[in-house]
């Protein structure tokens, strides 16, 4: 209804804000109007509504978006995603405000709004603009740098809380094609090398019950499948050998570009993540508790942090 309502709004008035300045000072309106759109909305008397619409360089809905509003000394009041409209409709505190908004692919917007007691502050329309892609790598062969790079996972734990870990050796390979859809990885990971920081868990966790590491000492991930996915994210689809058992596997990745370190090296950085089902690896040990919820969860999600140097600079 709100985003229906700005829209209309803001084409009326035949207004619409470019990003990437300080942004125009919000619109004040009566908030509490007899008979308009937030007529209806509670907003106690210390506060008011600040608001707009998010939208693309043809005027379409960034639906995708998130905003962040944040105080005069920095804190974040409020933030979160918009609505199918590209819209959001916040109350606030009476005061002076920041707005961010991002979104993937486009360039971040910031303005400046001062929202006054029982008042709405419109920025209206707000049109992000379209971010410069980041420079790809070099074609070549590459290989993954073990003291930057991280392979952690997360499992539910009685159904409450979350355990953490991390597998603390692998090694990895990645050749980068002249189009990167044809490029081609691999990596091995040390099963053994599971640490969760405590040792009768992990091991546990390397016992028969679970990763069974005297039968199964690696596990595996090859891959020749980079589809691009838009912006800087990318889906890289192969099979994991994980417990005797290969399974498809699609890491959703973020490129996160070229860089130099401090030694002049040249540097490519990728974060990742999946999610894996113990049972599709036959890693199916389970205890119930009385109330019949899991000891562990049946899913476990991987998440990667990696950077890579040519191989020849590979320490």
């Amino acid at each position: 209804m709100f985003g229906r309502w700005l829209r209309d709004r803001t084409d009326r008035a035949g207004r619409t804000d470019r990003a990437g300045g300080p942004g125009p000072a919000a619109r004040p309106v009566r908030a509490g109007r007899a008979g308009g759109p937030l007529s209806a909305v509670a907003v106690p008397p210390s506060a008011g509504v600040l608001s707009c619409r998010v939208l693309d360089p043809v005027n379409e809905p960034v639906r995708h978006a998130e905003f962040t509003v944040s105080d005069a000394m920095g804190r974040k009041v409020v933030g979160g995603g918009l609505d199918p409209f590209g819209s959001f409709v916040a109350t606030v505190p009476a005061g002076d405000y920041r707005l961010a908004v991002s979104a993937e692919g486009f360039t971040p917007y910031r303005a400046n709004a001062t929202v006054g007691e029982s008042a709405h502050a419109s920025l209206g329309d707000v049109m992000l603009q379209i971010a410069p892609a980041l420079p790809l790598p070099e074609s070549g062969d590459w290989e993954i740098d073990p003291l930057h790079s991280s392979v952690a996972f997360t499992a539910r734990h009685i159904g409450l809380a979350r355990i953490h870990g991390r597998f603390n050796s692998f090694a990895g390979a990645v050749r980068l094609g002249e189009r990167m859809e044809d490029s081609a990885m691999h990596v091995v990971i040390d099963a053994a090398s599971i640490d969760t920081a405590v040792k009768m868990r992990d091991d546990h966790l390397r016992s028969g019950d679970f990763l069974d590491v005297e039968r199964f000492p690696t596990m595996e991930f090859y891959s020749d499948r980079f589809a691009h996915r838009g912006g800087s994210r990318w889906a890289i689809t192969g099979g994991l050998t994980l417990h005797g058992v290969t399974r498809t596997v699609t890491l959703e990745t973020e490129y996160l570009g070229v860089g130099q370190g401090l030694e002049g090296e040249t540097r490519v950085a990728c974060r990742a993540s999946t999610e894996l089902h113990r049972d599709d690896f036959t890693i199916n040990w389970q205890t119930m508790l009385a109330r019949g919820i899991a000891a562990v969860g049946p899913s476990i999600t991987i998440d990667l942090d990696i950077q890579v140097l040519p191989k020849s600079a590979t320490p």
